[in-house]
């Protein structure tokens, strides 16, 4: 290294006062002033960003601005090769310690300060900065770390987030650590390590929450797989794909698709920071199966798919990957009532099905095994037809009548030919045949008005053409009689009715 960096501090401070004595800068009070504000600034692990003044021995002189300097160890910024990564005027960051022997002393080793002396563990405690330990064997409650060449103790508890379960595979192994505790002069260090991981986790956390939003592509570790979904890590904060969102394919599980340590792609579907709840998709990545299927899929089109799960109300049927029909349990070609789709097909079978419906917005296609009945055309009788029917039931506006082919029509009261205040249920029976007439039919509504009334006075009339049709000409019988007869007759049918 050459000697032109190399520089006397007591040449520095000479320098200092010859230019105050000499006006050519400021006076000894104001850089005093300026000396004794710089100390109160800094703090125990306080963070700077200063230039490199000059290399000398074994440390490294720092500008901390109003004419004070700090030191670091060369050791920071010599590799293994003895070469020097640091020349004045570079500008670097690192962290105050403290004063010792009236020096400031800073690392840049934030993440391990290379301490190599009770004192400089003692520093490290007093300014928060992390030692750099190497786990040397596992004892009574935790672990034997030494630093530096002191014995130091990092409890099971503070070895890692696990709490140390895995002890085995920490001895040997170097990594920084922060001093929790530091008593009886060093004989009592207690390390953490836990701790830094924590704060580097909190450290990610935040940067992520920061650069993530909804829709975004990220990169994700599988860590576990559970039937609810799998928990990925996306470096530093934990992710869930839920079993709906792993593939389009329901057949398909998780355990088909992943294993834990899997790099996968996935879309981030729903952020809620106040929950800590990150939603990830990987089937948003895949071409929606449902696109076009209203087109493969028409009403009373022929199908062919497999049975692949069942619900107490029917058996669920893959179409192709990502897409499933619903054959209800009444639609199951049964020809019986069944109590379980089991009863009649089983998982795995291939099963000809009908297109009932699709219904595009909520995903869901109904099957039928059995092929779509075509409705026969309702022939309506009538007006004035006769026809024989049956008694269905008596309401309190008139009595409803079964006429065949899926009809019925209505008799109102003013049509049944029983006078009011008569019991009606007595009159007409449920399941009683019937004779009666059509009065009206509506095209529109189906709709039949039937009359009980009608058919009563048509068999009067008959009766009545059959009765003159008997009487001879001349014969002493006269209308009176005739009057009488069908007037008893018609009396006689009131009742009966």
């Amino acid at each position: 290294m050459s000697n032109e960096n190399i520089e006397n501090p007591s040449d520095r401070d000479q320098n200092a006062v010859t230019e105050v004595d000499t006006g050519k800068k400021e006076d000894f009070a104001e850089l005093l002033a300026k000396t004794k504000s710089t100390q109160k600034r800094l703090g125990p692990g306080q963070k700077v960003r200063a230039k490199v003044v000059s290399v000398s021995g074994d440390l490294v002189y720092i500008d901390l601005g109003g004419k004070s300097e700090g030191v670091i160890d060369l050791a920071e910024f010599t590799a293994e090769d003895g070469t020097v990564s640091v020349n004045a005027g570079d500008e670097i960051d690192a962290f105050y310690i403290n004063v010792r022997d009236g020096v400031r002393r800073l690392t840049t080793k934030v993440n391990g300060y290379s301490a190599v002396s009770l004192s400089a563990i003692r520093d490290a405690f007093e300014a928060g900065v992390p030692v750099n330990g190497t786990v040397k064997r596992e004892v009574k409650g935790g672990f034997e770390v030494s630093v530096g060449g002191v014995r130091c103790f990092c409890p099971f508890s503070q070895i890692d987030m696990k709490g140390g379960r895995e002890g085995g595979i920490f001895l040997g192994q170097s990594f920084p650590f922060k001093v929790l505790e530091y008593e009886e002069n060093g004989k009592n260090v207690i390390l953490s390590r836990r701790v830094l991981l924590e704060e580097e986790k909190r450290a990610r956390i935040s940067k992520l929450r920061e650069d993530l939003s909804v829709g975004m592509t990220v990169k994700a570790t599988v860590r576990s797989m559970q039937k609810f979904g799998t928990f990925v890590d996306l470096g530093g904060i934990d992710g869930l794909i839920p079993a709906s969102e792993i593939s389009w394919d329901r057949a398909r599980r998780a355990e088909d698709l992943l294993s834990a340590g899997q790099e996968v792609t996935a879309k981030i579907i729903a952020l809620d920071w106040d929950a800590n709840r990150l939603t990830l998709s990987l089937k948003a990545l895949e071409a929606n199966p449902w696109e076009g299927v209203q087109d493969k899929y028409t009403v009373d089109a022929r199908v062919s798919g497999t049975i692949v799960r069942f619900a107490p109300f029917g058996a669920f049927v893959s179409l192709e990957p990502g897409v499933e029909g619903l054959i209800h349990i009444s639609n199951l070609g049964a020809g019986r009532r069944i109590n379980h789709p089991k009863e009649v097909v089983g998982v795995g079978q291939t099963v000809e099905a009908y297109v009932l419906s699709v219904d595009m917005e909520k995903r869901k296609i109904s099957l039928s095994m059995q092929e779509k009945r075509k409705p026969e055309p309702v022939v309506l009788p009538s007006v004035g037809e006769q026809l024989e029917g049956v008694v269905d039931k008596v309401m309190p506006f008139g009595v409803f009548v079964k006429l065949g082919h899926g009809l019925s029509g209505l008799i109102p009261n003013s049509e049944t030919g029983v006078a009011s205040g008569q019991d009606m249920k007595r009159a007409f029976p449920s399941g009683t045949k019937i004779q009666i007439i059509v009065a009206d039919v509506d095209e529109d509504s189906k709709k039949i008005r039937l009359s009980r009334k009608a058919v009563t006075d048509n068999e009067a009339k008959e009766e009545y053409a059959q009765y003159v049709d008997s009487v001879k000409p001349g014969s002493s019988s006269g209308l009176g009689s005739l009057g009488d007869l069908l007037k008893a007759k018609l009396e006689e049918k009131r009742k009966a009715g």
